[in-house]
């Protein structure tokens, strides 16, 4: 692995994971049904997370969310439960290597992730039976770039 900047070490070393409780599925609609979507999703709570493109309208959300709208869609496929995890940390857009550090070590112990960046902070979704196991390396991998390896509470 290249070594890591001093401004990123800093960076990791400040981050703190916040495990959202809930179950979330990552969803597919058809592009078909992008108007239904724009209404039908409109109020959904956060932490949600629509995209829409030409191919797709990708939906991010609590499993207990897409039961109730489900309905709505006649062609959509649904994965999950996931689990989401947020970096509760401001991160500049111009920082180079925070989340290939991140989906590197999760890489590393097997644990597949789904990464959602937003403007002001990065979000990952791993599959519920991964989420100990991810919470596990991800504070390993942040504890590892304080000073002295010294956990502030």
């Amino acid at each position: 692995m290249t070594p890591l900047s001093d401004d990123l070490i800093k960076i990791l070393s400040r981050t703190v994971i916040k495990e959202h409780p809930d179950d979330y599925s990552v969803v597919y609609i058809d592009p078909g049904e992008g108007e239904k979507a724009r209404t039908v999703l409109r109020d959904l709570e956060a932490y949600s997370s629509v995209t829409y493109t030409v191919d797709e309208v990708s939906v991010v959300l609590r499993s207990a969310e897409w039961e109730g709208l489900k309905g709505n869609f006649r062609a959509s496929k649904v994965e999950g439960p996931y689990r989401l995890f947020t970096f509760d940390i401001v991160l500049d857009l111009s920082i180079v290597g925070f989340m290939s550090v991140v989906s590197t070590a999760l890489t590393e112990s097997g644990i597949s992730v789904y990464i959602i960046s937003t403007y002001l902070k990065d979000h990952l979704l791993v599959k519920k039976q991964d989420a100990a196991k991810a919470l596990n390396v991800l504070n390993g991998l942040f504890l590892q770039q304080k000073p002295n390896n010294i956990l502030f509470i």
